[in-house]
């Protein structure tokens, strides 16, 4: 099964494209488990709530991964992201979190570029632009520092799901009838 990464800053389309590319291609994705985590515990968030929520990620993931068909799986976010959390919000990762990073395959990202408007909602936190540019810049890092296989995605809604499956298509043709 490949698996396929949206991830970003909030506000770039990663839950919208991650449900439009499950849609495409008749397979499950797998949300941020963040989201639920928050909107029930709150946004005065900690360490250790931190750990909870990539925890209950991890697990999400492994639940969902068990429904995902025609060997396509689409995740919005993963521990790339809780890395940069961790380190926007606490000044370091935990150990355990970069080992969850070099234990788990992802076969393409998907990075969503900032070029959406930011659209408020209770638990996004960085409407400014310098913030939103200096997380792109460090999920672009990542990318490009980790040797993974990725994609920029930019443009409108229709443009970003145009060029993800593009993308994936360009990379899986022969691997898959779908595609």
């Amino acid at each position: 099964m490949k698996r396929i990464v949206i991830i970003g800053p909030e506000s770039t389309g990663k839950s919208t494209l991650c449900q439009q590319l499950a849609a495409h291609y008749d397979t499950v994705w797998c949300p941020e488990f963040a989201r639920e985590y928050l909107l029930e515990h709150g946004m005065a968030y900690t360490y250790n709530d931190l750990d909870n929520i990539a925890h209950g990620q991890i697990k999400l993931e492994a639940k969902l991964a068990a429904e995902a068909k025609n060997d396509l799986y689409f995740i919005d976010t993963d521990m790339y992201v809780m890395k940069v959390w961790y380190e926007v919000a606490f000044g370091a990762c935990p150990t355990w979190i970069l080992k969850a990073i070099a234990r788990t395959h992802c076969d393409l990202y998907l990075l969503c570029n900032i070029d959406l408007p930011w659209t408020k909602d209770e638990l996004r936190e960085y409407p400014d632009l310098t913030m939103r540019q200096k997380l792109f810049k460090m999920y672009k890092d990542i990318m490009i520092n980790s040797g993974v296989r990725w994609v920029e995605i930019s443009g409108a809604n229709e443009e970003r799901l145009q060029m993800a499956v593009s993308s994936i298509n360009a990379v899986y043709k022969s691997e898959s009838p779908l595609l």
